[in-house]
């Protein structure tokens, strides 16, 4: 994602939910700024994002709804009238509902010639660029008519958007999408970023995201803390301990993956070569015998061994400091008992695929079971069979599933997708901005758990493991689709590139 500052000042890491900003809004016209010229800031630095970003823009069509978005859309339409650049508002629904500074903004508009249409006698704009100024950030049930209809016509009239705070229909506290939600290139937000603009369905509809503090003071920011925080890898790359001159391999730790079923030798063997190249000391593979000659062709540095049962893993695991179970284990008898030996070994743990689907079902890892020292790292399918949900509930609300998956199990949770989320036993959620969609294919997660494996070795605990290595793991992707591109990007392709990241450290 595009994250930047409408000063230019450095992209602020909390995040807010609609509440606190609601509560930093007032907090602010409470201590002297009126409600209108916080209005008029926002109105002017969404109309100085559009000239900024389309400076030839031939006409401004601004759809306001009734609420203070809509004030903030009337604003917009004031000031490019100053400027005599051609402008017209879209009305959608009653003017009559219109109240307090949001009507003061539309008498501004009114005062200034601005040419205003109910939205049923309206013409589809065919040219310019349109202002979605519809829906704050008060929506909370689905989008009714109408909304419904304004928001499709925005979407299939093929002109840039800029949405006003947040894409109309879009939710700000976690990102889902109310019915319909307006697709946006721009989105210019105001006091503080919404969270709900960075995971879920966020991305996907917010575009470039500027943030405009409308010169709202420190210190009423700081009243509210913020229920999460934007993950920044260069300050969490300062959490890895430096290596010291006289440093050996006994002191980066040794990784074990367990996995690799029939058929999905692969999956373990990315996860291992991730672990090494995030560096820890030795790294080892647990998995069916079949899979040992390409795994020592391919990376002779990694030990392997084969195993027919948990019997034979037992004794193996007296060596590693650090389990990943998961990649390419499958839900085989063999599969349940490579976890039963793992959880019974009490060695820190980090579970993926499979290794998450067998704990969801109960029968190997008894029901209810905590601990501290495990990262699990479930996708949303696996994340709803953790909880007993549906994949769609997992995504109405990331951030309480997220919450309710570490409440539930304990140690560290990354729910991973667009915006992944990261939550443990304190502080608050973590969302990772880096990523992308290149990302949707397979063995991205084993590249991932094995990163997290290589970090736990190497002395992190789960909760710091976790979150500097859902930003490592995003940023590399970046960096190779930079080279490769999306379409076609390989789980494989980021394996360089944490050498790159970790040059420094």
């Amino acid at each position: 994602m595009i994250l930047t500052t409408l000063d230019k000042t450095p992209f602020p890491s909390t995040l807010y939910s609609a509440a606190e900003v609601r509560a930093l809004d007032q907090a602010a016209i409470a201590a002297g700024t009126p409600g209108i010229q916080l209005m008029k800031r926002a109105g002017r630095a969404v109309f100085d994002v559009v000239q900024q970003t389309y400076p030839d823009v031939s006409l401004l069509t601004v759809y306001c709804g009734a609420g203070n978005n809509a004030g903030d859309g009337y604003v917009v339409a004031a000031l490019a009238a100053q400027r005599r650049l051609p402008v017209q508002v879209i009305q959608v629904g009653a003017l009559d509902k219109l109240a307090g500074d949001a009507r003061l903004a539309y008498d501004f508009a009114c005062q200034e010639g601005v040419a205003i249409t109910p939205f049923e006698q309206a013409a589809v704009p065919v040219e310019g660029v349109v202002v979605d100024a519809l829906l704050g950030i008060g929506l909370t049930g689905v989008v009714r008519a109408p909304f419904e209809q304004a928001i499709n016509q925005i979407n299939s009239c093929g002109l840039p958007v800029v949405a006003v705070d947040l894409p109309s229909g879009l939710n700000a506290d976690n990102g889902a999408v109310h019915g319909c939600a307006v697709k946006a290139d721009v989105t210019v937000t105001f006091i503080g970023t919404k969270r709900g603009l960075l995971t879920g369905r966020g991305p996907a509809f917010c575009g470039k995201v500027v943030l405009a503090a409308l010169a709202v003071p420190a210190d009423i920011l700081q009243t509210q803390t913020g229920s999460a925080e934007q993950l920044e890898l260069t300050a969490l790359l300062n959490t890895l301990a430096p290596r010291a001159a006289d440093a050996h391999k006994g002191d980066f730790g040794h990784v074990m993956v367990i996995g690799g079923d029939t058929g999905y030798g692969g999956a373990a063997l990315m996860a291992a070569e991730a672990a090494a190249r995030t560096g820890a000391g030795l790294v080892s593979i647990a998995t069916r015998p079949e899979h040992i000659p390409a795994i020592l062709a391919r990376r002779p540095e990694v030990m392997a061994c084969g195993v027919v049962s948990g019997q034979e893993l037992e004794p193996w695991l007296a060596r590693p400091t650090v389990l990943v179970v998961g990649p390419g284990l499958g839900r085989s008898p063999w599969s349940e008992q490579m976890l039963q030996q793992a959880v019974k070994s009490g060695l820190p743990l980090v579970l993926d695929a499979d290794a998450l689907n067998i704990l969801a079902a109960g029968r190997v890892v008894p029901e209810n079971t905590r601990r501290d020292s495990w990262l699990l790292t479930p996708h949303p399918g696996e994340a709803a069979r953790l909880l007993g949900m549906n994949t769609a509930d997992i995504q109405q609300d990331r951030f309480a599933s997220v919450k309710a998956i570490q409440k539930r199990y304990g140690g560290a949770v990354i729910l991973k997708g667009a915006g992944s989320l990261v939550a443990a036993e304190a502080g608050s959620i973590g969302v990772v901005t880096a990523g992308n969609p290149g990302m949707a294919t397979g063995g991205m997660g084993d590249v991932l758990s094995g990163i997290l494996g290589g970090l736990i070795a190497q002395g992190m605990t789960v909760a710091d493991a976790a979150r500097l290595g859902a930003c490592l793991h995003a940023t590399a992707a970046d960096l190779a689709a930079d080279e490769v591109g999306q379409r076609g990007l390989l789980a494989t392709d980021l394996i360089p590139y944490l050498c790159q990241l970790l040059s420094d450290h």
